[in-house]
């Protein structure tokens, strides 16, 4: 298969058999706040994990740009502590010195000319003497409002620029604006520099093999798809609940919210893949078509003072821990209406889901940590059993748990062993780490990878980032006017007006 940029043929990349594993052909990286949080726990991990694995090509090229003085030298030395904390795979001397080999540091500000040109001239002699090729893909591991300043560079030095022989990407870490307005305009100026098939926007929870496995779940199995329809499904409920607080993190989540760091994003992106149709195929423009679709039919229901919910958590228990409320949380100021719980009734305007509403939901220092798609079905239209049988039965249900226990769970009537015709609830529970013996990568391994490969399944365009905030924006204006969120203890399941807002239509959330 041909690199659609420069032309270069990967053969572990053919079409003869896709079971043999995906290379990246010759390339580079530069991650721009390398020094940040989620580069040294996660990105710079999964790079070492990619050679480990050997997914890398040899001459493999990382160069981090930030403001610290470092040596080469001292730059690699925090790349192997941050490897040996958290790389997945075990640590192999000889792996860790050929990647080594290819490290260096860019020291600069963002609208520092002279650092970029140095970092211009870096690239070109890595190319030079790396094999790199003219292949970079530059990491914005940074704050959106510094997206212009680096495209800027990147663009002035003639870095962002592509040849017919090389290709230049970007890759972006979230949050992608506040709003549909600001998203237009971070992606005006992104796209302004880079081609959007060169932009690469990350969700992490894309590349969790639980969410790729709900393609496999419903287009392999003749069992469910044809199930998945407002005739037989009642209500969806999509939750990600964590445990914790916002541990350090209260600048930056402090204007933020619930709704806008995970909902806009993670959540939405789940609603795509369960509601969509079937593709042609799994090309990225034949997927992304098919949730553009759904996007597109996605609208809040009314009243929003109804169908949506919203809480701050105070001090309570987290198992047998005592925590302290969010307005005690350091960093954090006590007047703000910045939500850590949300839940909204969305509907899917569209014949295949008709009349069904998805209940999204995400907060802090809920019950435990769980990320989960409920499908609830309808009970039978008709059930030839006296009351007295049926009293302990539910309705059916298939879950599927994207973390932790990751697997798909499935909940349906049987009869209790005995002489009468008595029908409970039972579970057939399928996990992925008891059903196989292949460990799954880390998300930002597959999406890493993915970027290198041109491989763009997994990472939302701009339409889609669009369309969520399109989504959202009604809801988050409606709460901006509408005073303080409602108050849970730590450790519960969120607000009482959570819960309301599934009892109006007689439901209630289903308990992880």
């Amino acid at each position: 298969m041909s690199d659609p940029q420069n032309g270069w043929v990967n053969p572990l990349r053919s079409d003869i058999d896709k079971r043999l594993p995906r290379i990246a052909g010759p390339s580079g990286m530069v991650i721009f706040g390398v020094t940040g949080d989620l580069a040294r726990k996660k990105l710079l991990p999964a790079i070492y994990d990619l050679a480990n694995r050997g997914l890398l090509p040899a001459g493999f090229t990382l160069i981090g740009f930030g403001r610290r003085e470092w040596s080469k030298e001292e730059f690699t030395e925090y790349v192997r502590a941050a490897v040996e904390e958290g790389a997945r795979t075990k640590f192999h001397q000889s792996v860790w010195e050929r990647l080594a080999e290819g490290m260096n540091f860019a020291q600069g500000n963002f609208d520092d000319d002279e650092a970029f040109d140095k970092l211009a001239a870096m690239l070109a002699e890595m190319d030079a003497h790396r094999g790199t090729g003219g292949n970079w893909g530059f990491y914005l591991s940074i704050p959106p409002n510094s997206f212009a300043d680096v495209c800027h560079q990147l663009e002035r030095t003639g870095m962002a620029k592509a040849t017919e022989e090389s290709w230049r990407r970007v890759i972006i870490e979230k949050p992608f604006g506040q709003d549909e307005e600001s998203a237009k305009e971070l992606n005006n100026i992104v796209n302004a520099v880079f081609p959007e098939e060169s932009v690469f926007r990350i969700d992490h929870y894309l590349g969790k093999e639980t969410v790729q496995n709900i393609l496999a779940l419903r287009f392999a199995n003749q069992l469910f798809d044809p199930l998945w329809t407002s005739q037989y499904i009642e209500q969806v409920q999509i939750t990600m609940a964590e445990d914790i607080g916002l541990g350090g993190r209260a600048g930056y989540y402090d204007g933020i919210g619930a709704a806008r760091d995970v909902i806009q994003n993670h959540l939405l992106q789940l609603l795509a893949l369960i509601a969509m149709d079937e593709p042609v195929s799994f090309s990225p423009d034949q997927l992304r078509m098919e949730k553009v679709k759904v996007l597109r039919a996605t609208h809040p229901v009314y009243p929003l003072d109804e169908t949506t919910a919203r809480g701050q958590y105070t001090a309570g228990w987290q198992g047998s821990e005592k925590v302290v409320g969010l307005r005690e949380e350091e960093g954090f100021d006590p007047q703000s209406n910045t939500e850590t719980y949300a839940a909204l009734t969305l509907e899917v305007q569209n014949r295949r889901w008709a009349g069904v509403p998805f209940y999204l939901r995400s907060g802090k220092r809920l019950g435990r940590r769980v990320t989960e798609i409920a499908l609830i079905f309808k009970n039978a239209p008709h059930l030839p059993f006296d009351a007295s049988d049926i009293s302990a039965l539910g309705n059916n249900a298939v879950v599927i748990r994207v973390q932790p226990d990751e697997g798909v769970l499935m909940r349906f009537g049987s009869k209790v062993p005995g002489t009468e015709m008595e029908v409970r609830d039972v579970n057939m529970d399928f996990s992925y780490s008891e059903a196989f013996t292949e460990e799954s990568p880390e998300a930002y391994e597959r999406l890493i990878l993915d970027a290198l490969l041109a491989e763009s399944s997994l990472f939302p365009t701009n339409e889609e980032v669009e369309l969520s905030w399109q989504i959202l924006d009604p809801i988050l204006d409606f709460w901006a006017e509408d005073g303080r969120p409602d108050e849970y203890k730590a450790g519960t399941w969120g607000p009482e007006s959570g819960d309301q807002m599934l009892a109006r239509n007689g439901h209630a959330w289903r308990r992880p």
